[in-house]
């Protein structure tokens, strides 16, 4: 296989995961056929920051979808695993995700290997106070009757640790994010069509300081020519056959 071949020789990988990665947990894509935001429009509007913040009835209406959509039951995949095998064996360098599920932290990738670009729906915090929490007790309050439950410390309005649209993206996850694809010597895209903006300039970043490039996609990418390999496969199947990889003779220490 050679995708396999290409991670055994790498010291240093940077890998990027989109929406694809997280399909086989039973969690639909945005933009896709069958995507949330597709079958929902009304969906974007939850997740627009000016809106949730303005309107309780937006608030009252996300809390509900939150546990309707059943996104904090998910559990990770095989595809998920396979990236916590890389990083334990001193191969990954960083984990990009555009992904809010929190998959890969709940599969064992270690946070300091990780850049969630976009945030994690798994928390919640204060924009009044800033307090942060871990959302289920927020959704147990919910559940037994708060519609749009408020900060317990201040009274402040909750949100998930999620960027909205109008928010900006965290700093020191994208100077991570792009501080490793300069330096990496594999870059690997997962899952994503790499046409979300910045993060997925940091595949040019990785191509332009002379790093292979592997793409593993249902979907074409702008990037594909400019692969070295290019894969259209079940995500988690291909990653699990890179993660049986021997040790590869260089470890990063």
């Amino acid at each position: 296989h050679q995708v396999r071949q290409l991670v055994e020789r790498s010291s240093s990988v940077v890998v990027l995961t989109g929406a694809g990665i997280s399909t086989d947990s039973g969690i639909p894509d945005f933009r896709g056929p069958n995507g949330l935001w597709t079958k929902d429009p009304e969906a974007e509007k939850l997740a627009t920051i000016d809106v949730y913040l303005s309107s309780p009835d937006t608030r009252r209406r996300a809390w509900r979808r939150r546990i309707e959509t059943g996104v904090l039951d998910r559990e990770p995949n095989a595809g998920h695993r396979a990236l916590v095998e890389l990083e334990r064996r001193g191969q990954l360098d960083l984990l990009i995700t555009q992904n809010i599920d929190g998959l890969h932290r709940a599969a064992g990738t270690h946070p300091s290997r990780l850049a969630e670009v976009h945030g994690n729906v798994r928390e919640v915090h204060c924009v009044a106070c800033g307090a942060r929490g871990p959302i289920e007790p927020v959704i147990e309050r919910v559940e037994c009757g708060e519609e749009d439950p408020p900060c317990e410390a201040c009274g402040g309005i909750l949100k998930p640790t999620v960027v909205f649209f109008g928010e900006s993206l965290p700093e020191d996850d994208l100077e991570r994010a792009f501080g490793a694809a300069e330096r990496c010597d594999l870059f690997i895209a997962v899952g994503t069509t790499l046409g979300v903006y910045p993060i997925a300039e940091t595949a040019v970043v990785a191509l332009n300081n002379g790093a292979g490039l592997v793409i593993i996609n249902g979907d074409p990418t702008p990037y594909d020519r400019r692969a070295d390999v290019v894969v259209c496969a079940s995500i988690s199947e291909t990653l699990s056959g890179i993660a049986q990889l021997p040790p590869a003779g260089v470890q990063n220490t």
